[in-house]
């Protein structure tokens, strides 16, 4: 047989019947209490239960009325605004049933009528005391009892105090329209919790996360999403923030930077939130994969890299590419007198002509197609444009292509290197800036080899020719940079998986490509001091990560969890890769700069004489074809370079394995 359903308007427990009869004996004490009080105020005090018939009326009508409204079915410890509301509702219709009924029965009388508006505030009070003090207890605070949300926006943790925390915080709570509701802030400094912000109290530290979720899941104000909105929370703790996020059931996001909470051009106040329109401007972003690097912002020397460039003629080699794109871009904001874009790809080269006409309408400039491997051509584009300032940028960096291409890498890398470092001093150039690579150091591949080669011709060209500037600037791997191997994962998270890394082990450096090209800049403006003649610019990369927890993290932040909704597939190194790079030579005694973020290195540098036959038979050997006698003597330039074993020609069409 079928139990029968519970109304749930009745008290269903013996907790709920406790309440129920609390509420009905206050019902009685306050009328008692205000009659008593109201005949005091007259000089003529009465004794309890003077007008007992009508305290009994009213405590019978009360009980019907708390039971309407559902009083006995409201939880002490979760009391809310919608109590309060629940409470004044059933008093009042309580205080307007009664007053017709005892009319009726005695005409009112020996009852004061102020008797009815005492009873009511003071009913009120009694009522709702013992639930928001028992609140109060049990929270430490009554912040949440006041709180009116739509059930639709999202309740959100905040991690990190700053500006753009405080001002996030601001727009909303002042748009209505907001998808976001905080329920809390956490910090890095322990000294911050127990303050508010805007009326939202810091609940712990960083550490603390899982704990805090718990404390607001008891206040039904468990949060969805993790939001981080300081700059200075970067690195490890993003990702120990990750984890926390993730074995909570939270996503995580992080704020834009606080310059980026704009005035909307109109007058009108920045907003997080949204405009007029109601339409988000600024809202929280998904975290990025160099959020989880832990590279600390530098101070760069704006001033310098800006009288470094300002009305100079500039030209960029490998235009089109991921550093000579972020090259152009920011040089083009430094007002050069001209720049000069050069690129083989046809694609590339428009793509960033095209964005710098957008960008820089009135900047003088040139789209060349050209290879840097064609002397002639060079000369030509040399010739015309008349450089000030050049930045060879063109190369070969697929290291497994570069592999199964080595006489092509070995033309482009050494041969283009060579062609503009001498039309450089040739033509009377400022200065010349190598980007160059830490696969250069002590190289496994052709890749790495042949830039060691071209960081040799330009120190010693810089060695040999006191009219130009040769600057060589080493960094290691660029985040995004097209062939690396976030835009691999991220091909292989969009189909699902299998993300392939080479060796649990292998570990790299990596840098924002806007963070690279400042920093090339930067060097490149201090050049010129005589101190670093022969020298090499090395960036300062932090700490080296390891490709295996990148794409763990790169998993995570997907809302998957690896090798169960994304399987992580290793596939064993391939033709020229090493477990880990490196930054300097032993030989290479890192030299601190004026320059933050920016070391020097003086390697060994052979002399015009010795190196320059060696590199033209290296590039008769590549012209010819001949990959084992391209290979030997790539060896004896760079001793470090240990050619393939098992050498043999080139098999450009062999299938690399992914």
């Amino acid at each position: 047989m079928t139990a029968p359903s519970r109304n749930p308007k009745y008290p269903t427990s013996s907790r709920a019947l406790l309440v129920a009869l609390n509420d009905v004996i206050l019902a009685a004490v306050a009328f008692e209490v205000s009659v008593w009080l109201r005949y005091l105020t007259y000089g003529a005090p009465q004794e309890f239960g003077f007008l007992w018939q009508g305290t009994l009326i009213f405590t019978g009508v009360s009980a019907v009325s708390f039971w309407a409204f559902g009083l006995y079915r409201g939880i002490w410890y979760y009391a809310s605004f919608n109590d309060i509301v629940a409470i004044l509702k059933a008093v009042s219709i309580a205080t307007l049933v009664f007053l017709p009924i005892l009319f009726v029965m005695n005409r009112l009388d020996a009852l004061p009528r102020s008797v009815l508006v005492i009873n009511w505030v003071l009913l009120v009070v009694l009522l709702a005391g013992p639930r928001f003090l028992y609140r109060l207890l049990k929270d430490g605070d009554l912040t949440s009892v006041f709180e009116r949300h739509d059930p639709a926006q999202i309740p959100v943790l905040i991690a990190g105090i700053s500006d753009a925390a405080d001002t996030f915080i601001r727009e909303t709570k002042r748009s209505r329209r907001s998808p976001y509701r905080i329920v809390g802030l956490v910090d890095r400094s322990a000294g911050r919790v127990g303050r508010d912000i805007r009326g939202i109290r810091v609940l712990g530290t960083l550490d603390d996360i899982t704990a805090v979720v718990e404390q607001l899941a008891h206040r039904y104000r468990r949060p969805q999403r993790l939001i981080i909105a300081s700059d200075r929370i970067r690195g490890s703790e993003v990702r120990a923030l990750l984890d926390a996020a993730e074995s909570n059931g939270m996503t995580l996001s992080r704020l834009p930077r606080i310059t980026d909470f704009q005035n909307d051009g109109n007058g009108a106040e920045p907003s997080a939130i949204g405009g007029a329109d109601g339409n988000a401007r600024i809202k929280p972003r998904p975290v990025d994969i160099e959020d989880l690097l832990g590279r600390s912002q530098r101070v760069l020397d704006r001033d310098a890299v800006t009288a470094f460039v300002r009305g100079q003629r500039v030209l960029v080699t490998g235009a089109g590419g991921t550093i000579g794109g972020e090259l152009c871009r920011q040089i083009a904001a430094l007002a050069p007198a001209e720049i000069t874009l050069v690129d083989n790809s046809e694609y590339n080269l428009y793509r960033i002509d095209l964005e710098l006409d957008e960008d820089y309408p009135d900047l003088a400039r040139s789209a060349v197609l050209a290879d840097v491997r064609d002397c002639h051509r060079l000369a030509a584009i040399f010739a015309a444009h008349q450089p000030n300032l050049v930045f060879h940028a063109a190369a070969y960096k697929h290291v497994p292509l570069s592999e199964a291409n080595s006489c092509e890498t070995i033309a482009t890398n050494v041969g283009g290197s060579l062609a503009v470092a001498e039309l450089c001093a040739s033509t009377g150039v400022n200065s010349m800036v190598l980007i160059s690579t830490d696969k250069a150091v002590k190289p496994s591949s052709v890749m790495g080899a042949t830039k060691r080669v071209a960081e040799t011709i330009s120190q010693t060209m810089g060695l040999t020719n006191t009219a130009t500037n040769y600057a060589i600037v080493r960094f290691g791997n660029v985040l995004g940079s097209t062939g690396s191997v976030v835009p691999l994962f991220e091909r292989q998270l969009a189909r699902g998986g299998p993300l392939t890394v080479t060796h649990r082990d292998t570990t790299r450096y990596f840098m924002t490509t806007r963070e690279a090209v400042e920093l090339v800049l930067q060097a490149s403006a201090g050049a010129s001091a005589a101190t670093y003649c022969g020298k090499i610019f090395v960036l300062d990369m932090g700490e080296p990560v390891r490709i295996s927890d990148l794409a763990k993290q790169m998993v995570r932040l997907a809302g998957l969890e690896p090798d169960v909704d994304v399987k992580i597939e290793y596939i064993g190194m391939r033709p020229g890769e090493k477990l880990s790079e490196e930054l300097f030579h032993g030989s290479e005694q890192p030299d601190p700069t004026s320059m933050d973020g920016i070391l020097l290195a003086a390697p060994r540098v052979i002399e015009g004489e010795l190196l320059l036959p060696q590199v033209g038979r290296l590039l008769q050997a590549a012209a010819a074809g001949d990959t084992s006698e391209a290979h030997r003597l790539l060896h004896q330039i760079v001793p470090d370079y240990a050619p393939p074993v098992a050498d043999s020609s080139e098999r450009p069409t062999a299938p690399i394995k992914r």
